[in-house]
């Protein structure tokens, strides 16, 4: 699963290395974001191109009766997203790419848990395969929420955890931000491990488990 990353880039360079147009909102540094908090999607509707939005983090489905069904819902697993009634018809027509520069998971060692950072080799930013959806309170209060897929870990996550997000390339956003109705059956190529050798490991503070504390210390630096 994923359930805890981080986002300290700019956003000045994410509107130039996801050719976003159009006004962004104003993105602090965050190195401890946790569920049902505002998270930076990218997403492209039928009303314009590339857009940056701010969404929370856990998708509440636009049938939801209750929005707090979006606490279960952070993590989407990519094998069963066709199936889902919570997931289906997002998967055909409203993916998105949910942006990190990394993003922590836990090492069991005995009764122990260590946290770590899990980042680009090179730096850089993730992105990771998303869905979105939007909610409408009965007062009219709307909410866009939503979650992230995630896949069988590949060989370097592997090692402690059996779980990993989806984490698409430059050449796999066009198609899944496509916002016309798409077949699942075309988009399940693209959920797959990313390769190990893009990645690289490091212990993170413990601080880390909390999701009140902040810092660039926390990945680890």
């Amino acid at each position: 699963m994923c359930g805890r990353f981080s986002l300290a880039t700019g956003v000045d360079v994410l509107r130039g290395l996801f050719e976003v147009e159009g006004e962004a909102p104003e993105l602090a540094p965050r190195w401890n974001v946790a569920p049902t908090q505002p998270v930076a999607v990218v997403v492209v509707t039928n009303e314009g191109p590339r857009a940056l939005r701010l969404m929370r983090w856990g998708l509440v489905p636009s049938w939801a009766k209750d929005p707090a069904i979006g606490n279960r819902m952070i993590n989407a697993r990519a094998e069963t997203l066709a199936d889902k009634p919570s997931f289906r018809d997002a998967l055909r027509r409203r993916r998105c790419l949910v942006v990190a520069d990394g993003f922590y998971e836990w090492k069991k060692e005995g009764t122990r848990k260590t946290p770590l950072w899990i980042h680009p080799v090179d730096g850089g930013v993730l992105a990771f395969a998303g869905l979105w959806d939007r909610w409408t309170s009965p007062d009219g209060e709307v909410v866009e929420s939503c979650t992230i897929v995630t896949c069988k870990a590949n060989a370097l996550i592997g090692a402690f955890h059996e779980r990993m997000p989806v984490i698409l390339p430059p050449g796999g956003w066009d198609l899944w931000l496509d916002p016309e109705p798409r077949d699942p059956r075309g988009l399940l190529d693209l959920l797959v491990p990313c390769p190990p050798e893009r990645l690289a490991v490091r212990d993170a503070s413990p601080r880390v488990n909390s999701p009140a504390n902040e810092g660039p210390e926390l990945t680890g630096a």
